[in-house]
């Protein structure tokens, strides 16, 4: 049944949109994470990628995580000479995450994790209703 079908994708959806928001509070919690010793790389940002994949019991294409990697870019420099992880100039390397765009993240993946709810609660509607027909 096509509703079911719907379910499967909407619920794979749900449980990517998961995993991205995990992603995201990881960022976000340690955006201020910088090495113990000078030189030493601080937290490096992840991020995540999705794939299509069909779910081989039903047939239908869902979203999975595919990966989560890790952002390339160099790290911003802070000065603060008594941080123990200083160079020798008096500069911390910092963590490549910027708060603007985890929130932007964060609120992506909200908005795509209520589109696949609104979908669910929807097809539960239409599955109660073609219930109470059939008892009719």
């Amino acid at each position: 049944m096509d509703l079911e079908r719907a379910l499967t994708a909407s619920a794979a959806g749900m449980a990517a949109q998961s995993v991205r928001l995990r992603v995201v509070a990881e960022n976000l919690a340690n955006r201020d994470s910088t090495g113990n010793s000078p030189g030493a790389e601080p937290y490096r940002r992840h991020t995540v990628t999705f794939a299509s994949q069909v779910d081989r019991a039903t047939g239908v294409a869902t979203v999975q995580v595919q990966k989560i990697g890790t952002a390339a870019g160099d790290f911003p420099e802070r000065y603060e000479p008594s941080h123990p992880a200083a160079d020798e100039r008096g500069y911390v390397r910092t963590p490549n995450v910027d708060s603007l765009i985890e929130v932007m993240d964060m609120r992506e993946a909200q908005r795509s994790y209520g589109a696949n709810l609104s979908v669910i609660e929807t097809t539960r509607a239409m599955l109660l209703r073609t219930i109470e027909a059939l008892r009719g």
